[in-house]
């Protein structure tokens, strides 16, 4: 008779996939709401993060963690070939626990690449995950779930609100305090300004990665599924997990739409991923009358913990990964401790465990704290923590990793589309003698008071057609279109992005570039007013210009004749 349950082995490991995914998760959640110009850094960090992380715990942290029972430290067994049969769950092998500790290590360590983005140096992003992983993480850990001292005492994080969540968000915190703000990020009297994100749509694509694979995290974290009391345990876990983050969800949406006038898009997610955070100490243990709660509690804090530490303690979090993953991780672990049906102060237990997660919270804070600031002054007074502010103002991908840009040629026309092109230029070309260089026409007798102007119109997008109609009703066929973004003096009305007034708002406009010789231009500018006139704030403007000259490239045409498109 096997010693091992194939169904459980299947559901620790399925469960360790969907954790490992939740790398991606975080990395399109840090490059979308980060600028574009180290999109290729943030991904990199996410990619180490693991990669490094990995080997590291392999050959330190996870015997650190768990070989032993000692109240401070589990043992020193490099590369973890001990025997672990003391603590492995019932039915699973060594190895099967071993690589669903590792991506949790990964993910302890991959929160704080984005509290730290856009202005830390690559090489010293690397030294700390190798270090955080070797060290910091597998001892406190070790005082959770390798029986060591909180473990003792009865401390409940059931997959790791303050195991994962706050070490990672502690160790942003302290990281992001001593490298300092971005430039650009706080005017002189100390007034935050909002930078905002690049793609909104990554990084909500990243929200739903990781709301899928906690399910993973927090119903992995039974390591076993075998049994009914394990297997109503799991539909508890997947129940309560999914309530937490769409209760958090809605009340960040609420509060911010009662706040900034608008539901902020941007908060809403982080609100989806606090109220994951939140529920992961006390998934197992908590109702979901409970999950309910907890969930509006994260909605709360993220919000308003955000703009604390945005606010008033001037540290600059692109993400927001403090105020989720510390501030929610320490919060959801202390309402275990009141939410508990089994331990819980609501539940008439009285407030002996409260205060027992309570001082997990005080202690694994103290431990990383203490710890991440010596390793990050460190790490500044020798290899550097910040890059230059040349390096910084141009971004990352460039001067650390040799890239470009990230989106290099992403608008680039498929094979079929440029052959396309290509033979209706060959089927309209004339000879290159007639258009380079240009041979001067003698132009058209039009009269001498011909001129050529420039009418440049811009406008709302949605009055594109109606303009479009109204200059092909007076004869103008030819213009060129672009989508901009822009505002008048006024700086469009006040908005913001993550509870920071933007300051100057720009909207998606259409400008409409016209060229005319042959019609009049009060023509063109009355039709155009008529048809955009609404009399509101963003109606658009016309400007006017003098053309000295236009040449037909494929003819070499010039002037009055260069505009007419007669064969």
């Amino acid at each position: 008779m096997s010693m091992y349950s194939s169904v459980s082995v299947i559901w620790v490991l399925v469960a360790a996939a969907l954790v490992f995914f939740m790398q991606a998760g975080f990395a399109m959640v840090e490059t979308g709401f980060t600028r574009a110009k180290n999109a290729g850094n943030i991904i990199m960090k996410n990619l180490m993060d693991f990669a490094i992380g990995t080997p590291i715990y392999w050959l330190f942290g996870f015997g650190l963690m768990f070989a032993g029972s000692s109240a401070l430290v589990g043992g020193i067994d490099l590369f973890s070939t001990g025997d672990y049969a003391s603590i492995l769950p019932a039915g699973i092998p060594k190895y099967v626990f071993f690589i669903f500790q590792t991506v949790f290590c990964a993910t302890a360590a991959t929160i704080v690449s984005g509290a730290m983005a856009e202005r830390t140096k690559f090489i010293s992003y690397c030294i700390y995950s190798a270090i955080i992983s070797a060290v910091i993480y597998p001892i406190s850990g070790h005082w959770i779930w390798g029986g060591g001292w909180l473990s003792q005492l009865g401390f409940h994080d059931f997959a790791g609100s303050t195991a994962v969540h706050m070490v990672g968000g502690v160790a942003a915190l302290v990281g992001a305090k001593i490298l300092g703000p971005r430039i650009g990020k706080y005017s002189k009297d100390g007034t935050a300004k909002a930078i905002p994100g690049h793609s909104i749509t990554l990084g909500a694509l990243g929200v739903f990665i990781l709301w899928f694979c906690w399910f993973g995290f927090n119903g992995g974290s039974t390591v076993c599924a075998e049994g009914d009391d394990v297997l109503v345990a799991m539909g508890s876990i997947f129940t309560t997990t999914n309530l937490a983050a769409a209760v958090a969800t809605v009340t960040t949406m609420i509060i911010t739409w009662v706040r900034y006038k608008k539901p902020d898009v941007s908060m809403t997610l982080n609100g989806s991923l606090a109220g994951l955070v939140a529920i992961t100490a006390g998934c197992d243990v908590v109702d979901p009358i409970g999950a309910f709660f907890i969930g509006i509690c994260a909605g709360f804090v993220v919000v308003f913990g955000i703009e604390f530490i945005d606010k008033v303690l001037k540290i600059d979090d692109p993400v927001g990964a403090i105020g989720v993953h510390g501030l929610c991780g320490a919060t959801g672990t202390i309402l275990t401790g009141l939410f508990s049906t089994s331990q819980g102060l609501f539940y008439g237990y009285g407030a002996s465990f409260l205060g027992i997660q309570v001082l997990g919270v005080v202690a694994v804070f103290l431990w990383v704290a203490i710890t991440m600031t010596l390793v990050f002054m460190i790490l500044k007074n020798t290899v550097g923590l910040r890059v230059t502010r040349e390096e910084e103002i141009s971004g990352l991908d460039l001067p650390e990793h040799g890239l470009v840009s990230a989106y290099a040629d992403f608008y680039t026309m498929s094979n079929r589309v440029v052959g396309e092109v290509a033979a209706t230029i060959e089927s309209s070309k004339v000879s290159i003698e007639k258009a380079v260089p240009v041979e001067r026409l003698k132009p058209r007798e039009v009269g001498s008071d011909v001129k050529m102007t420039q009418i440049r119109i811009i406008t709302k997008e949605s009055q594109f057609e109606a303009l479009k109609a109204a200059m092909n009703t007076i004869g103008i066929t030819g213009m060129t279109v672009n989508h901009v973004l822009g505002c008048g003096m006024q700086k469009g009305a006040t908005e913001y992005y993550r509870g920071v007034p933007l300051e100057i708002n720009l909207l998606p406009k259409i400008q409409v570039d016209i060229v005319v010789c042959k019609i009049p231009v009060s023509t063109v500018v009355e039709e155009a007013k008529r048809i955009l006139y609404t009399g509101h704030i963003g109606d658009g403007k016309i400007f006017v210009y003098d053309v000295e000259n236009v040449i037909k490239v494929r003819t070499g045409e010039e002037g009055y004749d260069a505009l007419q498109d007669v064969e």
